[in-house]
């Protein structure tokens, strides 16, 4: 994966808004209830357990000033190397690439 770019462990958004509530001393439970979010929905995109969504970015972006479009793309990269760890997935990739090089 190194080759891509990404590095070995992908990165959930949520480990970086936990950083972010934990250097500025703000606790989950009092965030959530400031963005009007219910606190096991934060806690799980705090821990990695919920995918980020386009409006929970724009939510995280105006309350700590973190860019939602850089929040997305570490969704994304999070989504794909996921994805890419997945042995079901890779073997139908590699019946699709094979097929359709004969095509």
């Amino acid at each position: 994966m190194a080759s891509l770019g990404y590095g070995y462990y992908p990165t959930h958004p949520g480990e970086v808004l936990k950083d972010e509530l934990e250097a500025r001393g703000i606790s989950q439970r009092k965030f959530a209830d400031s963005i009007g979010m219910g606190y096991s929905v934060l806690n799980e995109i705090l821990n990695g357990r919920r995918s980020m969504t386009t409006t929970s970015a724009l939510i995280f972006e105006a309350a700590l000033n973190v860019p939602a479009d850089a929040l997305m793309r570490l969704q994304l990269k999070y989504d794909m190397q996921t994805a890419r760890k997945n042995t079901t997935l890779a073997d139908r990739l590699k019946k699709i690439a094979q097929t359709a090089a004969v095509l």
